[in-house]
This record gives structure tokens, sequence and C-alpha cells, in this order.
């Protein structure tokens, strides 16, 4: 099991005015964030922290991919993910976050950056996930293409509504 403590960065004890961290987001690491859209990746890191007067401006990067389901055939597909985002930390009285500007208690003096790396990971995945051409659960495509031929060709089946929902969701992953 992963422990979130190795993505602790102690502002307070930074042996310099710019220092760099790397992290290696890996399944233990989606499993101990606990978060429910991403369970399973392999994402390379960086946080660099820059002291400027008495905040920290943390600048923030993350490489690699994540597994996601297909959202035509609903298997396991893999996503790559590319983003940055900067992050300015205040030291105050207690823990705050507001927009892109997080306070942390000064007595302690540390950000957990394992959370704010997950939530990039996650804004980093595209709204619409779909195999290559080619590349999606056979079965499902066949009986996602049976059922549209068949209530397409009027057919005297009756359709369940929840292949009707799905042949929606094709249409609108299709254009």
């Amino acid at each position: 099991m992963c422990s979130l403590e190795k993505y602790r960065i102690d502002l307070l004890g930074l042996k310099a005015d710019t220092e760099t961290f790397e992290f290696h987001l890996d399944d233990d690491f989606f499993k101990a964030v606990e978060g429910r859209d991403v369970q399973h990746g392999d994402v390379k890191a960086t946080v660099r922290v820059t002291k400027v007067g008495n905040d920290f401006k943390l600048a923030m990067g993350v490489q690699g991919s994540v597994i996601v389901p297909c959202d035509l055939c609903l298997e396991d597909m893999e996503q790559p993910v590319e983003g940055t985002n900067n992050l300015t930390v205040k030291l105050g009285v207690e823990y705050a976050e507001e927009d892109d500007t997080v306070a942390v208690d000064e007595r302690e003096g540390f950000i957990d950056t394992s959370w704010f790396l997950y939530e990039m990971i996650v804004l980093a995945i595209p709204i619409k996930h779909v195999h290559e051409p080619g590349k999606c659960n056979p079965a499902m495509m066949k009986a996602l293409e049976e059922h549209s031929v068949a209530r397409s060709s009027g057919g005297e089946q009756p359709v369940d509504p929840r292949w009707s929902e799905l042949e929606k969701l094709k249409t609108i992953l299709n254009d």
C-alpha cells in the first residue's frame, strides 16, 4: 500500500529558494488517494517549489497514462494524460483553499500535494475517451450494431430502453 506521506512537501525545510520534487504515481498511489475517477495509471509528476517572499509558488506537471473505461464499449483502455498547473501556497493560521491559492498552518509548514496531483490528472482526461477504430470489444460492438439495425429497420421486436440510451451515446460519440 502506498503512503501519501511522501507527497507532503516541507515548505519551511526547503534547502534552496527553488527545489524540484519528482514522483511516480502508480496503481498504489491511485488506490491510496481513494478517488473514484481513476484507479490505475502510470504517471510521472514534477513539482517545482519556488519561495517568493513569504509565499511559495508551486509549478506542477503530470505526464503519463491512466486506465479509464471506453465510452463506447465500456472496456478498460489506456488514456494518455498531460497537464500543468500553478498553485500559490501561503502560511496562515489554518488550512484554507481559494481558487489557485492554498493557506497552510504556519506551525506545520507543509503542503500535501497528493490530491492536487490527482485532480490535475483527472482534469487532463479528455471528456470523450474511445478506443482507436477497431480496438473496441467486438462482442459489445456487435450487440450495439444488432440493436441499432433492429431499431432502424422497423423490426417488430420492442427495443429495450437501455439499448436506446446506448444508441444515443453511440451516435454522440461518433459525431
